[in-house]
């Protein structure tokens, strides 16, 4: 587990704000900022994201439809899809990839939780601390 991992599993339970995630984001370096995306879209697969994911996870990034990153998430594979989010180049559309990923992840943990380890689970992200 490193840092980025824990941050970015408080970011998408709640226990962090958004606000905070997107101004962390927007600080670093283009390919830190890339490295994040490749981690979120690798957390997302791992979490069992689903392509039915989609219009919600673009509603709660706050994207219109038309937007890069929602486009490119209702087409095809979505495991196919968040590699290709998250290897968008323009500042402004990683920043939408950012808020997507992090929606999708929000979502499908949030599944996963209820599913498989509403009864208890090793995996450590589930027992963060409440800041």
């Amino acid at each position: 587990m490193t840092e980025r991992d824990v941050l970015l599993n408080e970011l998408a339970q709640g226990l962090r704000p958004m606000s905070e995630g997107i101004e962390g984001f927007d600080n670093l370096g283009q390919e830190e900022q890339s490295e994040v995306l490749r981690s979120l879209s690798h957390h997302c697969v791992q979490a069992r994201c689903f392509a039915e994911d989609a219009p919600e996870s673009v509603r709660r990034a706050g994207l219109r439809s038309t937007h890069t990153p929602a486009v490119l998430i209702s087409r095809g594979r979505i495991d196919e899809q968040l590699g290709k989010i998250a290897g968008l180049a323009p500042l402004d559309e990683r920043r939408k990839a950012f808020r997507l990923l992090l929606a999708v992840l929000m979502i499908a943990d949030a599944r996963r939780r209820e599913r498989f380890c509403s009864g208890g689970c090793s995996h450590w992200w589930h027992r963060l601390p409440i800041a």
